[in-house]
């Protein structure tokens, strides 16, 4: 049988032990010599491999059956890092799933091909901004983006933090920025998207995505850290809204950051993206603000385009702090494959100016 496979980086003694706390943890959560003999043989967790390179550095692979993690996303993240999460000097560095778990998801409506498509952009990166800061109003948001997309942006999205404050309500500025894209898609006959956030309570999400589409946004923001992986599932998968689906990864960086706990960077920010449904994943790229390396950065590459099933590979985007100087750099460790993403760096001196000179140096790829 197909089983998922979990390898987990242990720092401390006795990985045995730690193994056996892990694999019954995972599954039954019930002392293991008290649990049936066959829930100890189908349900509790197997110990694989264990592998050591000094009395405190171990690598424990552990495999489950499928069937523990019903046919559901959140139960499947919750045997991936349920009560493990918990646990001190334990980190998932590895994760394999079977086609069992696999086809149970749609995954990424667009991916790559399909935004290639959507934007006419055969081989080149895509052109990406975020309008910010918070505190503007809805007109002046709604001006940059046309600045942006008579420039040849090709997606415009809301700052993650762009929610329903007072100087631009949600509603309002969706409505001005999707009529301002749209002027300016009417005059350069370009496909810019607009890509308003979903930073809203997760009872309000379903109808925001929809009234964002209705208002002419041609995409959507959404935050998995905050709102969790399922409601990006349950919004890719609507087959009445079929836009394309940004990730963004506010508040998972506590899964990753630790050297020693969480999850390995390219599990979160490409294969659960690419499970739950986001075309592109943004990420904090190496050298920006942010401190993540490159061998992280490259393994968020790496699981974003990798086979996975029958789901398609997904955009990454490598932001946070990017600079129009960065931008060979970017095309030369990530490839074409990518969305450039510069936000607050636009506009130091002139916005059109500067957005121009994006899109020109973009478009000799």
């Amino acid at each position: 049988m197909e089983r998922i496979y979990i390898t987990y980086a242990y720092v401390g003694e006795d990985p045995k032990s730690i193994a056996d706390v892990i694999r019954a943890e995972q599954t039954i959560e019930f002392p293991y010599e008290l649990a049936p003999k066959w829930m100890q043989e189908e349900v509790v967790g197997k110990i694989e491999e264990i592998s050591s390179t000094d009395k405190t550095t171990h690598l424990i692979t552990i495999s489950y059956n499928p069937d523990v993690a019903g046919a559901e996303l959140t139960q499947l993240l919750n045997v991936l890092w349920g009560n493990v999460s918990l646990f001190p000097g334990v980190k998932i560095v590895d994760l394999k799933l079977p086609s069992t778990i696999l086809e149970k998801f749609k995954g990424p409506r667009f991916g790559i091909n399909g935004l290639r498509k959507i934007f006419s952009a055969q081989s080149r990166p895509l052109i990406a901004t975020a309008l910010k800061p918070m505190g503007s109003d809805a007109k002046t948001l709604a001006d940059m983006a046309r600045t942006l997309a008579l420039a040849g942006f090709d997606l415009i999205k809301d700052d993650h933090s762009l929610a329903n404050q007072p100087w631009a309500t949600w509603k309002e500025r969706v409505t001005f920025i999707s009529r301002a894209v749209a002027e300016a898609n009417s005059i350069t006959g370009a496909n810019a998207a607009y890509v308003p956030s979903l930073n809203m309570p997760f009872d309000q999400m379903i109808d925001g995505a929809h009234t964002a589409q209705e208002l002419g946004a041609s995409g959507l923001l959404v935050l998995p850290g905050i709102t969790g992986f399922d409601s990006m599932r349950v919004i890719a998968a609507d087959d009445s809204l079929s836009l394309p689906i940004l990730g963004h990864p506010t508040m998972l960086g506590s899964l990753v950051t630790s050297k020693h706990e969480g999850i390995a960077h390219g599990i979160v920010f490409g294969t659960l993206m690419r499970l739950a449904g986001a075309d592109i994943s943004i990420f904090p790229n190496i050298g920006g603000r942010f401190s993540f390396s490159e061998e992280q950065c490259l393994d968020i590459a790496d699981k974003s385009r990798e086979k996975l099933g029958n789901l398609n590979s997904i955009l990454i985007a490598p932001a946070g702090g990017m600079t129009l100087e960065r931008i060979p750099e970017l095309i030369e460790m990530y490839g074409k494959d990518t969305a450039l993403l510069i936000g607050g760096a636009l506009s130091r001196g002139n916005l059109a100016d500067n957005a121009a000179r994006m899109s020109e140096i973009v478009h000799t790829y």
